[in-house]
């Protein structure tokens, strides 16, 4: 994988798949951001999403498999002069590229310093690029995890890593069944994110393994491959560009419970007056309660986010299985989760 993105593709013109083409929509406070980023980084972009969570000011943010680095400054932009981004990549000609903008991109940023700080190594490893226990804020990813070998160690490196009460938001390629061991062994397949794309429910069994009894699909895009070669070799298998969101939090449970909690969204969030979506079915209205299960009103309550939102209800009384079919208001029938 290092020869195939350090040296075979040049920019995202030489991909010979649009899996790894980020087809998700940038908020438009991004697109302003993203406009001051050198074009040489925007080249070298091969992203599937959009993994950048809201509320990022002053946060320690670690961004895995930074490549050149465009989400890295993006982020860069959003914690302010007073977070910090750590971008990790294990391939020398994408980091050389991150690495020699790092002074031009905090000065177009009006920071008297680069708060950038990009290094070398693996995602499967953290600890041996000095990032300690409980030391980052958020972990994002985008379109490299199913690169490594090792899934199992990077998702427990990130739990590992993150602080309590942090957030993972990652975009990944997954495909709808097993991808085929002669498959897998193909370069191309794996170096345009197919090969490795995890198989959804494998994805599940792991998470829950490694300490992440609850995760949320924030969004979810066909992949279009639009390659007749390729497509006709991965066969019946479909793959999917899905953005994944979960939280290092003592108690969560891998079922959605029912405590007779309402959260409800204050509209403080910066660039999020009216509303705020934690995942593709929990959109919460601004000023509007709303009945969570006991995993929502803790991701809410007792993330960064808790100040935006009030959470009412504790864990008390237990009243059996949340009724996941449809977000409700308080009064309505029915539950949010997932």
């Amino acid at each position: 994988m290092k020869a195939y993105y350090g040296r075979t593709l040049q920019g995202a013109k030489d991909l010979k798949t649009k899996a790894c083409c980020c087809t998700e929509s940038i908020p438009a406070n991004h697109r302003a951001i993203l406009a001051t980023i050198d074009e040489e980084i925007l080249n070298r972009f091969y992203g599937c999403g959009s993994p950048i969570p809201p509320v990022l000011e002053g946060c320690t943010v670690l961004d895995l498999g930074c490549g050149a680095g465009r989400d890295a400054y993006l982020v860069s932009a959003l914690v302010g002069p007073k977070g910090r981004v750590i971008g990790v990549d294990m391939t020398d000609e994408q980091l050389l590229v991150a690495q020699r903008h790092r002074q031009a991109q905090a000065q177009r940023f009006g920071y008297p310093a680069s708060n950038v700080d990009f290094r070398r190594g693996y995602i499967e490893d953290l600890g041996a690029l000095d990032i300690a226990d409980n030391s980052v804020d958020v972990v994002i990813s985008n379109c490299v995890i199913n690169l490594s070998p090792a899934k199992d160690r990077v998702f427990a490196e990130i739990h590992r890593v993150l602080k309590p009460g942090g957030e993972l938001l990652f975009s990944d390629v997954f495909a709808s069944r097993r991808v085929p061991r002669e498959l897998r062994d193909d370069p191309v397949l794996r170096g345009e994110c197919l090969a490795g794309a995890m198989y959804v429910e494998d994805f599940r069994r792991l998470m829950r393994l490694v300490g992440w009894p609850d995760y949320r699909i924030v969004s979810r895009y066909r992949c279009a491959i639009d390659n007749p070669e390729i497509e006709a070799r991965v066969g019946m298998i479909e793959f999917h560009s899905t953005t994944v969101r979960a939280f290092k939090l003592a108690g969560l449970e891998d079922l959605c419970e029912d405590y007779g909690q309402v959260a409800c969204y204050l509209g403080s969030a910066p660039d999020h007056p009216h509303r705020f979506a934690l995942d593709d079915h929990h959109t919460f209205v601004t000023g509007k309660p709303m009945l969570v299960c006991g995993n929502t009103a803790a991701m809410l309550g007792e993330s960064r986010f808790a100040k935006h939102f009030r959470v009412s209800g504790d864990r008390s009384t237990h009243f059996g299985r949340f009724d996941c079919s449809a977000p409700a208001a308080v009064g309505d029938c029915g539950g949010g989760c997932c």
